[in-house]
């Protein structure tokens, strides 16, 4: 996998996203509202890993007060999981729940005033659509068959950019502020330590090294070069509102203008 060898050191303007509307029934995760304050795009559950109709609503209507852009944060069937176990799902299956989970949350969002306006994998799905093609056609077809205008959010070099690019579909390459990488541009497999930065100093500094020098540490100490529009914070990482506020500071700090990609 490329890391975007050749980009420009800095990126003149970047935008913040978050996974949010996690929620699900009695169970709560995260901060939306805080988060919200924070962002300027939001990646919503579908309900698949997590989200049910009334988080997925009480999102869309705090990110349209707010004016954050909001995103389908599509997902394997996977809601005992949340969506972090890798699954084998024939295409056409895999194609279908896209499809259903990005109409499920647009359809949502137009209701309160707004639309989805990117999609963006969750979990094994986003870190399998990496490496696997058929897997990354499924969700470019899926994405293409009901809007062709949304971009798809990835890692750069991945096999998704790569199924999105010859679906006709537009690519907008992230980096993880608040995940370890290796180095080859992948990220940290979680549950090995050091997968999850939780110290909010040393996500500052990694996203200053990062839209200053367009260079991240990797986890074997090397610098990595990334190519990035749009930088995440989990909004299920331990502290996630204060590391957000973190990257935002960070980011102005460093003279970079804070605007969505879509």
């Amino acid at each position: 996998m490329t890391t975007g060898a050749g980009a420009p050191a800095a990126p003149a303007v970047i935008d913040l996203n978050a996974d949010l509307g996690e929620s699900f029934g009695a169970w709560r995760l995260g901060d939306d509202e805080a988060l919200l304050q924070i962002v300027t795009s939001a990646n919503l559950a579908c309900g698949f890993h997590a989200g049910d109709p009334l988080t997925i609503r009480r999102a869309c209507t705090m990110a349209v007060a707010r004016g954050v852009t909001i995103g389908a944060q599509v997902s394997y069937q996977d809601l005992a999981g949340f969506g972090r176990r890798e699954m084998i799902v024939p295409a056409e299956e895999l194609e279908a729940g896209i499809l259903y989970q990005i109409a499920a949350v647009d359809g949502v969002a137009r209701a309160e005033g707004g639309r989805v306006r990117y999609v963006k994998p969750h979990g094994a799905l986003y870190n399998r659509a990496v490496w696997d093609p058929a897997q990354a056609a499924a969700i470019a077809a899926a994405v293409r068959s009901y809007d062709r205008s949304l971009p798809v959010l990835t890692l750069p070099g991945s096999a998704l950019a790569a199924a999105a690019v010859a679906a006709g579909l537009g690519v907008v390459t992230e980096a993880f502020a608040d995940r370890a990488y290796n180095a080859d541009g992948t990220l940290v497999r979680r549950g090995l330590p050091g997968a999850v930065v939780t110290d909010p100093g040393e996500v500052a500094a990694r996203v200053t090294s990062l839209v200053t020098t367009g260079t991240l540490q990797s986890a074997d100490g090397g610098a990595l070069r990334l190519s990035a529009r749009s930088l995440c914070v989990h909004g299920d990482t331990p502290g996630a509102v204060g590391l957000a506020r973190a990257v935002r500071a960070a980011i102005e700090a460093a003279g970079v203008r804070l605007a969505p990609f879509a």
